[in-house]
């Protein structure tokens, strides 16, 4: 199995740091927050990795050089030209993913302990073409779940905004975790057709920048996105520079 490290974000929210260096070589208890996540995927036997850079990319390249990768062989997806997003640069990392087994997503700036096999039994047991990790934590931003945690819509409660993709009643909302498992089926259905303006407006004139959300929400009506519980495990969104100490306190 392989999997991608979303790595090529401007980390606005992580100023001072990120005027000089990318976010992913932010460091808790002396790791950053890439090695962290190479090295967490490497506890579920995942040693193939792709990691898309843009925001002082040649720093990335540096460290995974001067680390040998951390024991594992990393691929670039190269987004200098133009940041994707997670949507836009998960396709253009296509050919680095695409096969005959499912892959992992996760972003950089998220640490957990979620145990990525028993999220891939649920994948399988669902018959999933995307499974993802969900918690009850507190968030603003959420997903929408049925019972048996197909997702079929999205919120936003600060602004009241909604997406709904199957539209039940009592639906369940739930914070998303960033980590994610895809069938490599996945991408012929990724194309400039999703019901979302934000993407139409940026896709216009080629463009192919886009949130994986577009994708999870324009595919649950034909496909099964599905959720996994594991509200309970640690996750830190090391987002914020004040985030770094949650995080040390979690992680060691």
């Amino acid at each position: 199995m392989k999997a991608m490290i979303f790595a090529a974000g401007l980390g606005t929210r992580f100023k001072p740091w990120t005027d000089l260096h990318p976010k992913a070589l932010a460091l808790v208890n002396g790791k950053s927050l890439l090695q962290r996540n190479i090295e967490y995927l490497q506890r579920f036997g995942i040693n193939e990795v792709v990691v898309n850079v843009h925001h002082f990319a040649d720093q990335i390249y540096a460290a995974v050089a001067e680390n040998d990768g951390w024991g594992s062989t990393v691929q670039f997806s190269d987004e200098t030209g133009e940041v994707l997003e997670t949507g836009g640069g998960l396709l253009k990392a296509r050919l680095l993913l695409e096969g005959y087994e499912p892959f992992v997503t996760i972003n950089v700036d998220i640490l957990t302990d979620l145990d990525l096999s028993h999220l891939f039994e649920f994948h399988e047991r669902k018959e999933a073409l995307i499974s993802f990790g969900i918690t009850n934590r507190k968030t603003s931003r959420n997903f929408l779940f049925d019972g048996d945690n197909r997702l079929c819509g999205w919120a936003n409660s600060q602004t009241g905004e909604q997406r709904i993709s199957i539209d039940k009643p009592g639906l369940r909302p739930m914070a998303y975790s960033c980590v994610a498992i895809f069938e490599p089926a996945v991408f012929p259905l990724m194309r400039p057709t999703f019901a979302s303006p934000a993407f139409a407006k940026a896709t216009a004139g080629g463009a192919r920048k886009f949130s994986i959300v577009d994708t999870y929400l324009s595919l649950a009506p034909a496909h099964r996105i599905m959720g996994f519980d594991h509200s309970g495990d640690r996750l830190v969104d090391v987002g914020k520079p004040e985030s770094v100490a949650v995080a040390e306190a979690l992680f060691d």
